[in-house]
């Protein structure tokens, strides 16, 4: 089973690596890092970049579980849903998901990925919010 991460190039997202990577050496698990671009592309704070991608897999390495980054295309779906797509295509025993604080207009107008996937997932889901001075 795997341990699938919805991940930013943020504090949060490096929190929420670091909890799925805990959570895989619990379980003996491997862990899928998703990463999306939409249509802003890589001018959108949460796409990761190839340094980005390649940093990340450098720390991973490191941690010494085992993984895969899937970076996908989200321009004509949500992040929510490539997450959750993924996590019913490998039969995820968690979902991680990073929390950042939305204003209500934000909120309102594009929804929130976390809250979306807490909603819909088919199986338990792990929130965490990294502290504004991460």
């Amino acid at each position: 089973m795997s341990i699938v991460v919805g991940y930013v190039p943020d504090g949060t997202g490096f929190l929420a690596v670091t909890e799925a990577v805990q959570q895989a050496r619990w379980r003996g698990s491997d862990v899928v890092v998703v990463n999306t671009v939409d249509r802003a592309g890589y001018t959108r704070p949460t796409a990761a970049d190839e340094r980005d991608l390649d940093a990340l897999q450098a720390r991973l390495t490191d941690e010494g579980v085992p993984f895969r980054i899937e970076h996908r295309d989200a321009s004509s779906t949500s992040v929510a849903e490539v997450i959750l797509e993924i996590a019913e295509e490998i039969g995820a025993e968690l979902i991680v998901v990073g929390l950042h604080r939305l204003s209500p207009v934000r909120k309102a107008l594009l929804g929130s990925t976390a809250q979306r996937v807490l909603l819909e997932a088919t199986c338990p889901v792990l929130a965490v919010r990294a502290s504004e001075r991460f």
